[in-house]
């Protein structure tokens, strides 16, 4: 295992350009929205100029904390040439896709993304979740999420197809060594990370974070299955070298193995809760999101933001499919409900 990286600002969200590999350096950059206060972006040497990994929410400000990140380097943002993405939120793909037109550079991303962003239509960042939610049990927040308007944020931000899609297993060659493209759908369904062997760092993107657990489904065409694929990935992950933790949202971990157990034991928690309040009564996710609390100040359901709220519940919906795929549940189905029963 590699020993942990040198350059570790006692907050995370410090400005500035961080070595956290050879060649290597994270970039803390501003989001414009609640619960997230930056994102890192991670800037490497290309063969042929600089590559940049999830460079953040297109805005002037985070273009101005690009910039001056480079610029402690000796770079400007034109020496950027590749754009890398490892999921098509707009946190760390935005920016990327606006700078295809000013600054000419490429930009990838995995290819099972093109789900969610060929079904982006520019009024509605889910379209499909009313439908999911009323499924749920949740019809009131079903009605209020149809009715919702894009924050004034994200209308009108830049946002399409990238240059190229990235298989599983694709490398990105480095002047030092190369990254690996590793598929590990769940918090989306195209979600990628990058691994870089030669430097054993791991850029997770919201794969593995290191002091929440990503959300998951949240996107404009999710999948059926996020968190049987998310802990699919997460195990994938073990099945390869321990890697220092490079992650989107939080400072650099030592092992991103060790943070991976600690996610699978979160979630093997949360499956036993949901089990036991559908023994305790509760019938379908909406009614077990309700019985629970959220984020780390322990809020009810209906005391957290409408899509903090359609996040809770999907969460909830996916817990329940992996109990019911494990037997521990039984489904009552419908083409408009879904209910449960402890086996």
């Amino acid at each position: 295992m590699a020993a942990n990286p040198i350059d570790q600002a006692d907050d995370w969200t410090t400005p500035g350009a961080h070595a956290v590999g050879p060649g290597i350096h994270r970039i803390p950059l501003p989001l414009p929205i609640n619960g997230l206060s930056a994102v890192n972006a991670y800037l490497l040497e290309g063969h042929d100029g600089l590559v940049l990994v999830d460079p953040g929410w297109v805005s002037a400000a985070n273009e101005r904390a690009v910039a001056a990140a480079l610029s402690e380097l000796g770079h400007r943002l034109d020496d950027v040439k590749i754009c890398l993405a490892t999921h098509h939120h707009w946190d760390h793909y935005t920016q990327a896709f606006a700078w295809r037109e000013t600054l000419r550079l490429k930009l990838f991303i995995g290819e099972n993304e093109r789900f969610s962003i060929n079904g982006f239509d520019g009024t509605s960042r889910f379209p499909k979740h009313p439908a999911l939610l009323a499924r749920c049990g949740a019809e009131e927040l079903a009605e209020r999420l149809r009715t919702d308007e894009m924050p004034e944020y994200e209308v009108a931000t830049p946002y399409g197809p990238p240059d190229g899609w990235l298989e599983d297993g694709d490398r990105i060659p480095l002047r030092q060594g190369e990254l690996e493209a590793v598929a590990t759908p769940g918090h989306t369904r195209g979600h990628v990370v990058y691994a870089h062997a030669d430097a054993g760092v791991l850029i997770a993107g919201d794969h593995v974070l290191p002091t929440i657990t990503p959300s998951l489904g949240f996107e404009i065409a999710p999948e059926a299955t996020p968190l049987r694929s998310f802990i699919s990935s997460l195990k994938l992950l073990l099945s390869r070298p321990d890697m220092i933790l490079l992650p989107a949202h939080g400072p650099v971990g030592a092992s991103t193995h060790a943070r991976v157990h600690e996610i699978l034991d979160h979630h093997r928690e949360r499956l036993d809760e949901v089990n036991g309040l559908l023994v305790a009564g509760a019938t379908n996710a909406y009614e077990v999101a309700q019985r629970l609390p959220w984020t780390r100040h322990r809020r009810r359901l209906d005391n957290l933001q409408l899509d903090h709220q359609m996040s809770a519940v999907m969460e909830i919906e996916a817990h329940l499919d992996v109990l019911a795929h494990l037997g521990r549940v039984t489904v009552d189905e419908t083409p408009a409900t879904r209910r449960y029963r402890a086996a």
